[in-house]
C-alpha cells in the first residue's frame, strides 16, 4: 500500500517559486509513476506533471510547461515539484498521486496525499 504525504506549500507573491515534497511511506513506490495534480476552489482537480517510475519519461500540462518541473529520489521514496515563476492562477490545492503508468487523468491514479495548499498573490 502507498501512503503519500505533501509538504512545502505555503504564500508566495507573484514570480516567487515553492517547491513541493511528497514521501511515501510504503515499501514500492520505485514501481510507481507519480504525478501532480492540483484543484483550485469551484474546479476539477487537474493534471500538472507525471514522471515514470524510473524516471526517465516525463509529462507537463501546458500551462506549467517551462516554469515546473518535476523529479524523484527513489532512494528517499520522494517526488518533488520545484515551481518557479508563480502566476496567481497556480493557486491552488496541490496533490501527488501515484499509478502504475505514465498518464494525466485522474482515474489514472489510485493513491493520492492529503494535499497542500499553494497560493500566489499578485
Amino acid at each position: 500500500q502507498v501512503q503519500l504525504v505533501e509538504s512545502g506549500g505555503g504564500l508566495v507573491q507573484y514570480g516567487g517559486s515553492l517547491r513541493l515534497s511528497c514521501v511515501d511511506s510504503g515499501r514500492t513506490f520505485s514501481r510507481y509513476a507519480m504525478a501532480w495534480f492540483r484543484q483550485a476552489p469551484g474546479k476539477e482537480r487537474e493534471f500538472v506533471a507525471a514522471m515514470s517510475w524510473g524516471g526517465k519519461s516525463t509529462y507537463y500540462a501546458d500551462s506549467v510547461k517551462g516554469r515546473f518541473t518535476i523529479s524523484r529520489d527513489n532512494a528517499k521514496n520522494t517526488v518533488y515539484l520545484q515551481m518557479n515563476s508563480l502566476k496567481p492562477e497556480d493557486t491552488a490545492v496541490y496533490y501527488c498521486a501515484a499509478g502504475p503508468l505514465l498518464r494525466a487523468t485522474v482515474d489514472e491514479y489510485g493513491d493520492w496525499g492529503q494535499g497542500t495548499q499553494v497560493t500566489v498573490s499578485s
